[in-house]
């Protein structure tokens, strides 16, 4: 891959996508876009690249974009996240809404593991939710609304007798029973598009997402994410994940790492 092709990557992920790939990434791009150029008819990533950039074709873009995304995930992935959300903020949550119903979105939920974990907490506790799963990429989301995943996957992050409640062994693959699958709604969605709808949520999960957000992006993404969440619901960014300098819109919760709730100057200006 020629340094030109590379910057041409950057400029290509920053502006429909809004992720920054980093230098330090090329040969992982590389190693990506194999696939990618043999899937497409190509003899190689080289000749794949050229040609997009002759003659761009949508749907190339985005396999390349798609390929590139950072889509590293495991089973109650920061377990602290979901110690607050199942015994702090979905019973306190139940209770203030009416019905007892709480909406939940995992925005950034690439094969499915979080939103997973979610509605396995959910159910257990007992509680009303519904659970919106987003993704930009849909190889992720494919895998993610099928449910299935491999010895490793599914080891990672559950115990035995979570696998057991909640999966059932198919061949050499766990796929989520039923009922958790019917807990969650997959759909295809990129954060620095406009939201389609009103409808605002509970909780947002945006986790280790934004770290790999080109800065110039951040601000607008942040502010769809603000627009989402309701006056009084939470935010949850990666542990070490922070907004500093980057918005007055959110605060974050003193002893709860990576939890964010709306600042009041925010609340002011939607009022």
């Amino acid at each position: 891959m020629t340094s030109d092709d590379f910057d041409r990557l950057q400029s290509l992920m920053a502006s429909r996508a809004g992720f920054r790939l980093s230098r330090d990434r090329v040969h992982l791009a590389e190693h990506r876009l194999g696939p990618v150029a043999r899937r497409e008819g190509f003899d190689s990533v080289d000749v794949m690249l050229a040609s997009l950039w002759e003659k761009p074709v949508a749907s190339l873009g985005w396999a390349v974009i798609e390929s590139l995304l950072n889509s590293e995930t495991w089973f109650r992935r920061d377990r602290a996240t979901f110690d607050i959300l199942t015994n702090e903020l979905l019973p306190a949550l139940s209770k203030a809404r009416p019905g007892g119903h709480v909406r939940l979105w995992s925005a950034g939920c690439a094969s499915g593991q979080e939103p997973y974990s979610l509605a396995m907490a959910a159910l257990d506790a007992g509680a009303s939710v519904d659970i919106v799963a987003t993704d930009l990429s849909q190889k992720a989301l494919d895998k993610a609304r099928s449910g299935t995943y491999t010895g490793f996957e599914i080891q990672r992050g559950l115990g035995a007798r979570t696998m057991l409640r909640w999966f059932e062994a198919v061949d050499e693959s766990w796929v989520a029973r039923p009922e958790l699958q019917a807990a969650v709604r997959f759909g295809r969605a990129n954060l620095l598009d406009e939201p389609t709808d009103e409808a605002r949520f509970d909780v947002i999960l945006c986790r280790h997402v934004l770290s790999d957000v080109e800065p110039g992006r951040r601000g607008q993404i942040i502010d769809g994410l603000e627009r989402r969440l309701v006056d009084d619901g939470c935010l949850f960014l990666g542990p070490d994940e922070s907004l500093d300098g980057d918005t007055l819109a959110f605060r974050p919760v003193n002893g709860r790492k990576g939890l964010f709730v709306k600042s009041p100057a925010s609340l002011r200006r939607a009022a």
